[in-house]
């Protein structure tokens, strides 16, 4: 069985994860946007899975310290590709 994951399903769980994020913060989105420097547009759409631009990304991962998560993720990703075996 193929398992895939596509872009639309990430964009809806980044989204998801934002508003949960947001809310145990008590903020709105007003509040969160103004915080980053963004819109309450902006992070409507986005927690509606509508507009996750990388910068957008980065900055709500930024605000709420998960910067580090997704960095480490990215270098084991990297890691694990490096170190494929041919035998």
């Amino acid at each position: 069985m193929i398992d895939f994951v596509t872009i639309k399903e990430v964009k809806l769980k980044l989204g998801e994860l934002c508003k949960s994020k947001r809310q145990s913060y008590d903020m709105s989105q007003e509040d969160l946007g103004e915080a980053i420097g963004l819109s309450r547009y902006t992070i409507q759409k986005f927690e509606n899975g509508k507009n996750a631009t990388l910068d957008t990304v980065l900055k709500i991962a930024n605000h709420f310290d998960l910067l580090k998560q997704l960095k480490k993720g990215i270098d084991k990703t990297i890691e694990d590709e490096n170190n494929i075996s041919l035998y």
